[in-house]
This record gives C-alpha cells, sequence and structure tokens, in this order.
C-alpha cells in the first residue's frame, strides 16, 4: 500500500484520482453503516412476539403474513421472470445477426425499461391486469408486473455474461462435433453461470424491497392468499402501510429490521447456490 501511494505521490493528478476514489468509497461505507446501524437501534428494542403470529390484527400488528408472502411473490416472480430473460439473451448473444435491427430495437427497448421507475410499472400493471383483464388486486397481478420490472436486469446482465464467454469454448465444442443447442446448454451457458446468477440476486433485491408497483397491484391485504387472485401484501408492502397510518412507527422500525435481516439471508443464500452451481 505504501509503496502504491510513493507511485501516485509523484504523479499529482494520479494522486487526487486516488482520494476522490478512497473518499468515496468511505463516503458509501459509511452511509450504508449509519443506515444499518440506525434501523437495528430503531428497530430491535420494539421486536415482540406478537409481531410473528400466524394471523393479523389491528392489535398484533404480525408481520408473518408479509414475511410468508414476500418468499411466495419471490419465488413466484423468478419462476416468470428468470426462463423468459435468460432465453431472450441467448438469443440476442448466440442466434441473432450481429448488427440486426432487431436486435437493436430490442436493447434499446430493454436499456429504456430498466430505467423507468416502479410506479409505472405499477400504472401499468394496475391498467393492464387489474382493470383491463379485471384480475383485481391480486397476487398473480403483483408478480407479472415485478417480473416485466426485473426482466430487463436479468436479459442485460445474462447477455454480457454469454457474451464473455470465449469464443475459442465455442469454437471448440464445434470442432468436437456439438451441435449450436447443445454448445449453448452444455458450454456456454454453465460458464456465463456466475454472471448469470449474479443478475438473478440483484433481481431478488429489487422483488423484496419494492412497494409502489405492488401497491397499485397486489393490494395492502394483510393475509396470506388464498389463491392467485386473492389481495395481499409483501414485507415492504406492510412496512409502508404501517408508516402511512401513523398508528405503528415502532413496529415500522421493527419490520425494517427484519426485512433487512430477510435481504441478507436470500442474499447469503443466493450467493451460496450460485458458488454450488459454479462449481458444479
Amino acid at each position: 500500500m505504501r509503496e502504491k501511494l510513493k507511485e501516485y505521490m509523484k504523479h499529482p493528478g494520479s494522486f487526487i484520482v486516488f482520494l476522490l476514489i478512497m473518499a468515496a468509497a468511505v463516503i458509501t461505507v459509511g452511509c450504508m453503516l449509519f443506515i444499518v446501524a440506525y434501523i437495528l437501534v430503531k428497530g430491535i428494542p420494539n421486536i415482540k412476539p406478537e409481531l410473528f403470529e400466524w394471523t393479523y390484527t389491528s392489535k398484533n400488528v404480525s408481520m408473518m403474513p408479509a414475511i410468508i408472502n414476500t418468499v411466495l411473490m419471490t419465488g413466484f416472480t423468478l419462476l416468470i421472470a428468470v426462463p423468459v430473460g435468460v432465453f431472450s439473451a441467448v438469443y440476442l448473444a448466440e442466434y441473432a445477426k450481429k448488427g440486426s435491427k432487431l436486435v437493436k430495437v430490442i436493447r434499446m427497448t430493454v436499456e429504456t425499461l430498466s430505467g423507468i421507475p416502479s410506479i409505472v410499472f405499477g400504472l401499468f400493471g394496475f391498467l393492464a391486469f387489474v382493470i383491463a383483464l379485471k384480475w383485481e388486486y391480486s397476487f398473480l397481478a403483483g408478480s407479472l408486473t415485478l417480473a416485466i420490472m426485473v426482466l430487463p436486469l436479468i436479459m442485460r446482465t445474462t447477455e454480457e455474461a454469454i457474451l464473455a464467454v470465449p469464443d475459442s469454448y465455442r469454437e471448440g465444442s464445434f470442432g468436437l462435433g456439438a451441435g449450436k443447442l447443445r454448445t449453448v446448454f452444455k458450454i456456454v451457458l454453465p460458464s456465463a453461470m456466475p454472471g448469470i446468477l449474479a443478475g438473478i440476486i440483484l433481481a431478488i433485491g429489487r422483488i423484496v424491497g419494492e412497494t409502489a408497483a405492488l401497491i397499485f397491484t397486489a393490494g395492502t391485504t394483510a393475509a396470506v392468499p388464498e389463491n392467485v387472485f386473492s389481495s395481499t401484501r409483501t414485507l415492504a408492502v406492510h412496512m409502508y402501510c404501517l408508516l402511512s397510518e401513523g398508528l405503528y412507527t415502532e413496529q415500522a422500525y421493527a419490520t425494517a429490521v427484519i426485512l433487512l435481516v430477510m435481504i441478507i439471508l436470500i442474499n447469503a443464500l443466493s450467493s451460496f447456490f450460485a458458488k454450488k452451481l459454479t462449481k458444479k
């Protein structure tokens, strides 16, 4: 480290850039630690057993239905978005002609969708699923809206991961007599698996923390859905509802702690399975 600093000192411009990078890193880590510490300090003292009862009432303000709904919503959304996103990326990277106008239009559309605020997706889901298809506020409407929202993220990360696979892998597979389809599924996709799983992990984080899109599509009913057409709420929506009512601020802080822990656990499990799959 000292040797690098001495090298930077010889070039003032490089040293200034180094200081800016280090300052940005320190500020980012500091802000993150402050937010986490604030949530823990405010929330941990308010975590009580009644918050984990199976049935929600206005007295216990239980978050257990919301926890279950969050897991179900995440799994169902990924079940829809991951196959579509991965196969779309495979088409763009492996089968589409290079320089094709269609590919350019698709990529521009995906990049545009990536920058659209979640509330816009919520309004689209409300108009398309709740009103046009008459599904009303439902688990299915919320899941499909989230699937559309995370689809660009999965597509872009998967495509970049596939394009990063060296062409020598493909050439070696073709040289051994393997066809295009077998090369893609046996050589390219396994090699690109770390990048694909990184995109899926990012998508999980966005699904778990989403509120705006779900309020307009899934509703805010504090109960585990009886079927896919029942209204429901996730943990993030549950926390928003508690704060908006202004009567359960302490419970909202406790919910924030559980949401934070839940996101960490989901990311940890996803990373664990990602490493296992990568080794295989």
